[in-house]
């Protein structure tokens, strides 16, 4: 949903065109000098604004305590002043150290850059991306638009069910995010096609950030900088084609038609191998045993030459997935029989031994809270941790089965906490939401103040289905797929919109007009009249003059006509915009309303 939003808000800023201008441009191979004037273009840092501003990390301090709410404030013109200085002569501040627990004990370190820096490299990240996207393989799905965690198992599932490949090798870079080479990864910038020098210089000066208490980093890209994922894909892109190149898009000199390359490649001595990776964690599949010890060795010779990448012996293998299990985001997956008589194999999933116990750490630190709290804040926090377990693990075949064992584990610790607080409830005291999900499941239902506990063990399998390689954002085709939520807007009318903003007037309320404009689909609130270029006002629900409220929820769209009857106070005035407007009863409820919050008379 967050990735679709973002995408609506490269429309609502008109920079889709310039966008999947570059996307086609880098796809024909083209180079890029002059980026740094789109970068720090008033447009594209407007929008840079508003998608950091959705994150929940943009609340979140840097070194220099300044948040999201320090920025909110000021004008679109001191934001985009402040940017393009930056851009001019570029100087990271320190980036704060933090520490986020893992469950396993280990803690994973997180750099955090000052939000002056996160917009930055969010102006960057923007542009950057479509020419990115244009470049990356198609079988990349970490950190990707439209693309997840299900559809990298998809793929690695087909290529056992549909291509019966069950020669898998694990391979695991060690610290992959700390170790990253800063001159190899420019070069591949570069190679990518990002020539503009004044760019790859702030993109240096990035990545040798100052770590608080830690220093200057000689290497790696820190985990918590917005543009780190990208950057770690640009690394690991060269992987991707290499291996790619081994098989699934080696160049043959005479032009087969599918599937017939292949057939002819099999008569060669090729290595059949194709590559699956989201972020760091990747896995290739190879038709025979041998060739997959051979792919072995290629690959991390691969890594260590080329990448300046170590990896694990101990956690790097070959494994036939029709004897064991090979674990990925998660799931433990390995090819079983189809039935008992029925030849070939068919890929069968579970969770893993440390995705099962993370999940029982979960649960039970959503009891303990109960436990000291018992209320239906409480309880509705543990229903979102159970139902965010439940829907991840959804995609692996043996879920009902992994759910049920956590049952059996949890039901004590949930009867020994809280057997004094909890009553028994039907199903019928479930919201409609819950009883849409759960319905055929019967459990002993159980409640606090009327909110009832979701059963662990109540979900089935849900089938994956492989990333349509179709939708793209950077194509008119591709995001055909993804929305359509903007046909129903005048095109002209969001356009000019987007193009101007209120001088003197905050970033925040210059940003959220916007939003609600759109929200509304340009229709005034009260008669819902499609509203045209300069016939439309943005009201403050709670006048600005006294609430300094300039939030998405104190905004109101209005018909210019509509937005003087809520404030005039002249009778005479009154009457006559009434006989002119002819509004019925509930429009004229609507006008009270905002009178009333305007401190004005009702009509």
């Amino acid at each position: 949903m967050l990735k679709r939003k973002k995408l609506r808000h490269n429309e609502y800023y008109d920079m889709q065109s310039c966008f999947d201008n570059l996307y086609a441009r880098s796809a024909d191979g083209q180079n890029f000098y002059e980026l740094m004037r789109l970068i720090g273009s008033d447009e594209n840092i407007r929008l840079a604004y508003r998608n950091i501003k959705r994150n929940t990390g943009s609340k979140t301090e840097g070194t220099n305590k300044l948040t999201i709410e320090d920025v909110k404030d000021l004008s679109v013109e001191q934001v985009i002043e402040k940017v393009q200085h930056m851009l001019c002569a570029y100087e990271p501040e320190k980036v704060r150290r933090v520490f986020i627990p893992k469950a396993n004990g280990k803690v994973r370190p997180l750099g955090i850059p000052t939000m002056w820096d996160r917009i930055l490299q969010q102006c960057i990240l923007q542009v950057l991306e479509p020419i990115c996207e244009a470049k990356f393989h198609k079988h990349s799905y970490g950190f990707r638009p439209n693309r997840s965690t299900h559809h990298a198992k998809a793929r690695f599932e087909f290529l056992i069910n549909q291509a019966g490949l069950y020669h898998c090798i694990d391979v695991d870079i060690k610290g992959f995010f700390d170790n990253v080479n800063h001159s190899k990864l420019l070069k591949q910038i570069w190679s990518i096609g990002i020539r503009d020098k004044a760019l790859l210089s702030i993109i240096s000066k990035l990545l040798k950030a100052e770590i608080e208490r830690e220093g200057i980093p000689t290497k790696g890209t820190p985990q918590g900088g917005i543009l780190s994922p990208l950057l770690s894909n640009i690394v690991l892109n060269e992987l991707d084609w290499w291996v790619s190149d081994q098989w699934e898009s080696f160049k043959t000199t005479f032009n087969y038609k599918h599937p017939g390359k292949y057939q002819a490649l099999k008569k060669t001595n090729l290595k059949e191998c194709f590559i699956v990776r989201y972020a760091d964690d990747f896995k290739i599949l190879c038709r025979t045993r041998s060739q997959a010890i051979k792919m072995n060795y290629a690959v991390k010779d691969f890594l260590k030459t080329r990448l300046h990448l170590e990896t694990s012996d101990e956690k790097s293998q070959v494994i036939n997935l029709k004897k064991n299990s090979s674990e990925f985001l998660g799931f433990s997956i390995k090819a079983v029989r189809k039935g008992k008589t029925r030849m070939g194999y068919v890929a069968q999933s579970k969770m893993t031994k440390k995705a099962k116990s993370n999940a029982l750490i979960k649960i039970k630190e959503a009891i303990k809270v109960i436990q000291k709290k018992p209320c239906m804040e409480t309880v509705w926090h543990y229903n979102t941790v159970v139902m965010g377990i439940q829907n991840y693990y959804s995609a692996a075949t043996q879920i009902t089965n992994n759910l049920s064992e956590l049952t059996s584990i949890l039901s004590k610790t949930l009867y020994n906490r809280l057997k004094d607080l909890r009553k028994e409830a039907e199903f019928s005291d479930m919201t409609s939401t819950l009883q849409k999900r759960y319905k055929g499941y019967e459990p002993k239902f159980f409640k606090i103040r009327n909110m009832v506990f979701v059963p662990i063990y109540a979900q089935r399998h849900k089938t994956n289905l492989c990333f349509s390689q179709n939708t793209c954002n950077y194509t008119a085709e591709g995001r055909e797929k993804i929305h359509k939520t903007l046909k129903a807007i005048n095109k002209n009318v969001l356009r000019s919109i987007m193009k101007s903003f209120i001088p003197n007037r905050t970033i925040e309320y210059n940003d959220n007009r916007i939003s609600k404009f759109v929200a509304q689909y340009g229709k005034c609130a009260v008669t819902g009249v499609e509203l045209g270029l300069n016939d439309w006002h943005c009201h403050h629900k709670n006048p600005y003059h006294l609430s300094k409220d300039d939030r998405f929820s104190n905004l109101v769209v209005l018909h210019e006509a509509i937005h003087r009857l809520v404030h005039v106070k002249n009778t005479e005035k009154i009457n006559l915009l009434l006989e002119a407007l002819q509004l019925d009863r509930k429009q004229k409820e609507k006008i009270n309303e905002l009178r009333r919050l305007c401190q004005n008379d009702s009509i």
